[in-house]
């Protein structure tokens, strides 16, 4: 049984404290997802993506100083525009599965690309309108029961908020 944790985050220091305490709970870097509206530009651009720290703390630099070293850990970390939607910086499995759904994404928003991932249409209408709000979403892979109570439970400790998990389809680490 392989399960998508996901949460959403208020703003970018709380993320870094769940990604902090997710590493720091064992789970494994390449199965931490993040994604976040990039509010440091109001233009759209191309996908572009990136690999490791070096590239994630320059990007880390736009969002935030500190937040990039957290976010530069994770694998994938890049910028992608969704179609209709706008700029977003995303890092982790859900990067290399939002590169490909972007592309299709115009007719069904971020709120399509998010049920692409596996995540049910109701809450995937909540996480659309607290993303595109500003806020995180984070999501991470548990391989068994004893991983999504961990997960949540780390979650629940950062005051994140819309927790929820499902059974995995399309994602994949």
């Amino acid at each position: 049984m392989t399960k998508s944790v996901f949460c959403i985050a208020q703003n970018l220091d709380q993320t870094e404290i769940i990604v902090n305490n997710l590493k720091m709970a064992g789970f494994a870097i390449n199965d931490i997802s993040v994604l976040f509206p990039d509010k440091s530009t109001t233009k759209d651009f191309a996908h572009e993506k990136h690999t490791k720290a070096p590239e994630g703390a320059a990007i880390g630099g736009t969002v935030g100083l500190g937040t990039g070293a957290v976010l530069g850990l994770l694998a994938g970390i890049g910028s992608l525009a969704i179609p209709g939607v706008g700029p977003f910086i995303a890092a982790g499995p859900i990067m290399g599965a939002l590169s490909g759904a972007a592309v299709g994404a115009a007719t069904g928003g971020l709120m399509g690309v998010l049920i692409g991932l596996g995540i049910p249409e109701y809450e995937a209408k909540r996480y659309e309108g607290k993303i595109n709000g500003g806020n995180s979403l984070i999501s991470v892979h548990a391989k068994n029961s004893e991983a999504v109570d961990k997960a949540k439970e780390i979650f629940e400790f950062a005051k994140a908020e819309d927790i929820s998990s499902t059974e995995e389809s399309s994602v994949s680490a």
